[in-house]
């Protein structure tokens, strides 16, 4: 019975593995800019190691904002390793996007206090797209991936490296 029983906990450590996606991109990288209120301003560099380098300007980890925010100096240089569900769930995000057939500018300059977006993705194939969003409402899902990279500000272990 013992044995058994080690027997079935070897099994169940071992069919216990992570979902691992294949990533098909050699570097994601999303800026956000400025607008005319407390818009974060960030790039965020995603490597399929799942390194990531954060450039936080302004606006993205302060509660209170105000417009002195701009007269501070810039947040700093952030390093994490990105969690593998996240890494996972971006990969997902990507893929259902289409990406190499998305257009390069989306959004009106008709309104002039908005932020604009910019994704840029490397593929391993050596490929690259650039995508330019004025406003960030190029399609349901490209928001979705947008949101989701915005939050990996908040929801990753970022260590300040300068």
């Amino acid at each position: 019975m013992k044995y058994i029983l080690s027997l079935c906990a070897f099994i169940f450590l071992f069919s216990c593995t992570t979902q691992k996606t294949d990533s098909k991109y050699t570097t994601i990288e999303y800026q956000a800019g400025a607008c005319f209120g407390s818009c974060p301003i960030f790039t965020m560099t995603i490597n399929p190691d799942r390194t990531a380098v954060l450039e936080a300007e302004h606006f993205n980890f302060a509660k209170d904002f105000s417009k002195g925010e701009f007269s501070k100096p810039r947040e700093g240089t952030f390093r994490a390793v990105i969690k593998e569900g996240d890494y996972n769930k971006l990969v997902s995000l990507l893929n259902g996007l289409d990406i190499k057939n998305l257009k390069d500018k989306y959004g009106t300059r008709n309104i002039t206090d908005l932020s604009t977006s910019y994704l840029r993705i490397n593929f391993k194939d050596g490929a690259s797209k650039n995508v330019e969003d004025y406003g960030k409402r190029g399609s349901e899902k490209l928001r979705e991936v947008y949101l989701f990279i915005e939050d990996l500000r908040h929801n990753q272990q970022w260590a300040k490296v300068k």
